[in-house]
């Protein structure tokens, strides 16, 4: 039996259908602008979330710097939740090619109030003085990869926009899983989307492409971002071929979404039947289940279950993180749910 890996959604590889549109796929150099199969993507991306233009990058972490670069100028301050992907999973990328530093926000799951916008924006008298940076973005992150795969309820999302606008910052939405967003919430991506100057979205993880994400915005700050892509090394010429696979996964894989959420939460009420996870099934939303564990080591549960052919993540010490995605077999939640019984006596002889 081939192992379940459920470490992320980012494993998944190309389906039969999908190689085949990138092997077909017209190209032409997108450094001049002439490779068709990419501007059919961006402009469907585009469309998708409401914006004027697209630009597709290598990955989320370029589009969520490239927002950032755009929108900002060294010496000034971003205002983000303290777990959000920009501070802790992109090397420090905003500090160096933007010279900007983090306002970091608490909140359960990554959502925070508009309160917590308020308190933490610089009021002008103060910025006057020239001793504190300048807040100028504000940057939500939806679904939160950190919290859970936890969705903003589009109510607290628009308050918390507002008072970032009200608050003179610019606004981006690092939307990796804004699809998952968009279907958890039976909405449309331009609905979520709709607040926010900038929106980065991913096409490699829960939609299955091989490569890629965009960003999308206005037409001027596109452009904008068109050269800083350039800048960073991001422009690509051929990349027609890849990005046929994401105008695919695009087009065919997002209504099934729901299919990985679904199996989400019915691996979170198998572990929730085991004393040794701490998990509330209800609060699964999409496909990321994070859980935590007492009386057993993480990283040992995490080995033990390699070994039996079964691949999750450690989080510490005590938390665990399991991703669905559309490579999983209809049964390989159900397998999953056995390996770990089988394993959990033996791990909780040695724990004790």
């Amino acid at each position: 039996m081939a192992p379940i890996d459920l470490r992320s959604d980012t494993l998944t590889r190309p389906t039969p259908a999908m190689r085949r549109a990138m092997a077909e796929a017209d190209v032409g150099d997108d450094v001049y602008g002439e490779d068709p199969t990419v501007q059919a993507l961006e402009a469907r991306t585009a469309a998708l979330l409401g914006k004027e233009a697209a630009l597709f990058v290598p990955s989320g972490t370029m589009g969520n710097q490239l927002a950032i670069r755009c929108q900002t100028d060294p010496g000034d301050a971003i205002l983000l939740h303290e777990a959000a992907h920009i501070a802790l999973f992109e090397r420090g990328g905003y500090a160096l090619l933007s010279g900007v530093s983090l306002e970091p926000l608490a909140g359960a799951g990554g959502v925070f109030g508009a309160d917590a916008v308020r308190a933490k924006a610089r009021p002008a008298a103060l910025e006057a003085y020239g001793i504190y940076p300048p807040a100028r973005l504000l940057a939500l992150e939806n679904t939160h990869n950190a919290g859970g795969g936890t969705v903003w309820p589009m109510a607290e999302l628009e308050a918390v926009a507002a008072a970032g606008r009200e608050a003179g910052m610019a606004l981006h939405l690092d939307g990796a899983r804004l699809w998952n967003a968009a279907v958890a919430l039976g909405v449309a991506p331009a609905a979520i989307a709709a607040p926010f100057d900038t929106v980065s979205v991913c096409f490699s993880k829960g939609l299955g492409a091989p490569v890629g994400s965009a960003l999308a915005g206005s037409a001027a700050l596109i452009t904008r971002a068109r050269r800083f892509r350039g800048l960073f090394g991001g422009a690509m010429r051929q990349g027609g071929g890849i990005a046929a696979g994401a105008l695919f996964a695009l087009q065919e894989h997002r209504e099934r979404l729901a299919v990985d959420h679904q199996r989400a939460r019915a691996l979170a009420r198998g572990l929730a039947r085991h004393d040794v996870f701490r998990i509330d099934p209800e609060r699964v939303a999409t496909n990321i289940v994070v859980a935590d564990v007492e009386g057993i080591d993480a990283a040992a549960l995490v080995a033990a279950a390699a070994t039996a052919g079964l691949h999750f993540l450690a989080m510490g010490a005590a938390r665990l993180r399991f991703v669905t995605h559309l490579d999983l077999a209809d049964d390989a939640i159900e397998e999953a749910l056995a390996i770990i019984e089988s394993i959990l006596p033996t791990l909780a002889r040695r724990a004790g």
